[in-house]
């Protein structure tokens, strides 16, 4: 009796508790729901021009380093419809709307791509900022952050509290950012730029489409029967291999950041305990993991050798076995501080040297793309005139500069130096028209007409 009254309790205790997660109480009618995801996976006229200004948004925000505006471009990006519409035509083995949501991810993606290429093309910073780095190198947390965020929004857009779900599932998932990154490692030519920036976008779109699958089978939708079943389970088998391949990379970045966070944690906790020495400051600290080395820079105080063995000793401890300890003082320190300081000046004046030296290349090459311009155009112009006026025989453009002296005033302007078949010349009437022709031509407001006598 006891365990009978036992085993009713805890069923009644389970029974409240299931009330309270059950999603199904607050399932809105679900063909509804199918309809706005279906809806909402087209992108043509309107909704891919926010998609486009939602990409030089986020783009701008990245350039700029201003975590705002990224944000601002996530909340208006389109980007969620076809990846939602994926893991619900999945769900519900609809195979037509898997098709179309397929197809407008695709063209969604390639137009991101190349309106971020272009944006980073014209932009003239081209400085990476923490912003385009964070998104280069993917982790098991972003898979995380991605099912998650997936699995809130199909919950949100099946059922009636949506509150502020869909805008907060943009921007956790951050589908934007790495498809803007991904153009800036193909403007700037960095392939491993282009090549993590594309995986974390495909690790976002894996796995918010895996949370909306098992979101819908979790809801119950109904499922559009397959006429082939071997064929479903293939596709299946593909969504299971997808998603496992796509984890291995991810899982190997994770372990390797929280190998090295750990890492530096125990080094923290050793340079805490074995050198808080009175009058002695640990300024700098290194762990180089190919050399098994870690290396300490010390200032005030000179810490003794036998102080130095017994922390080498200790490492083990710590979880730093197998390291060597290094411990820089004394006139050595001071050494490598200066050392430091006119690496730091060296490096300030080699950027101003180079800055100067780009911005007079820049100069020049305008310049030579001017002379080299006009050179072209005179050949070009030679031959027209030659028919329009046959005592034309020779055209020569160049660009010129006139420096005032009253007021030291440059002015610059195009002379166009003609050469005219000996005994002929050019009549007041034909002067002006071909003053006229000459500047409608070389697009210039100020030419200057000198005519000679043909070779």
């Amino acid at each position: 009796m006891a365990n009978d009254r036992i085993k009713h309790d805890l069923g009644g205790a389970w029974q409240i508790v299931k009330g309270y997660f059950n999603i199904m109480a607050d399932k809105e009618d679900e063909q509804a729901t199918v309809e706005s995801i279906s809806s909402g996976v087209s992108f043509r006229g309107a909704t891919l021009w926010v998609l486009i200004f939602a990409i030089f948004i986020a783009s701008l925000g990245l350039n700029v380093n201003s975590t705002a505006v990224i944000i601002g471009a996530m909340l208006i990006s389109p980007l969620m419809g076809p990846i939602i519409g994926m893991g619900l035509a999945i769900g519900i083995n609809d195979l037509d709307l898997l098709k179309r949501s397929l197809k407008n991810y695709a063209v969604a993606t390639v137009i991101s791509v190349i309106t971020s290429t272009v944006y980073f093309l014209l932009s003239p910073f081209d400085e990476v900022q923490s912003e385009l780095l964070a998104r280069t190198a993917p982790t098991l947390y972003d898979v995380l952050i991605a099912f998650c965020g997936g699995a809130a929004g199909i919950i949100a857009i099946a059922t009636k509290g949506k509150g502020n779900v869909i805008p907060g599932v943009a921007i956790a998932t951050a589908l934007m950012p790495p498809l803007c990154t991904a153009g800036y490692g193909i403007a700037t030519g960095n392939f491993f730029y282009f090549l993590g920036a594309f995986y974390l976008f495909f690790i976002n779109t894996v796995f918010i489409c895996l949370a909306t699958f098992l979101g819908v089978r979790r809801m119950r939708f109904s499922h559009k029967q397959f006429v082939n079943y071997d064929r479903y389970r293939k596709v299946q088998r593909y969504i299971v291999g997808l998603v496992i391949i796509t984890m291995l990379p991810a899982g190997y970045m994770t372990v390797n950041i929280l190998h090295g966070s750990l890492l530096k944690a125990n080094l923290r906790k050793f340079v805490d305990a074995e050198f808080a020495i009175k009058g002695t400051s640990i300024i700098d600290k290194e762990l180089d993991n190919s050399k098994k080395t870690i290396r300490l820079v010390a200032v005030g105080k000179e810490i003794s050798k036998a102080v130095i063995e017994n922390a080498q000793g200790r490492l083990e401890q710590y979880r730093l076995g197998g390291y060597t300890l290094r411990v820089i003082q004394g006139t050595q320190s001071d050494s490598l501080l200066v050392l430091n300081n006119k690496l730091t000046d060296m490096k300030t004046d080699n950027i101003q040297t180079m800055q100067m030296q780009y911005r007079r290349i820049s100069e020049l090459e305008k310049q030579l793309g001017a002379y080299t311009r006009y050179g072209k155009l005179s050949r070009e112009m030679t031959g027209e005139l030659k028919a329009l006026y046959p005592k034309v025989q020779t055209l020569s453009l160049s660009p010129a500069t006139q420096v005032s002296t009253d007021t030291a005033a440059v002015r610059s302007y195009v002379i166009a130096l003609m050469g005219i078949r000996r005994g002929e010349r050019l009549s007041e009437n034909e002067r002006p028209v071909l003053e006229k022709w000459l500047k409608a031509r070389v697009k210039t407001d100020s030419l200057r007409l000198v005519t000679v006598a043909a070779e």
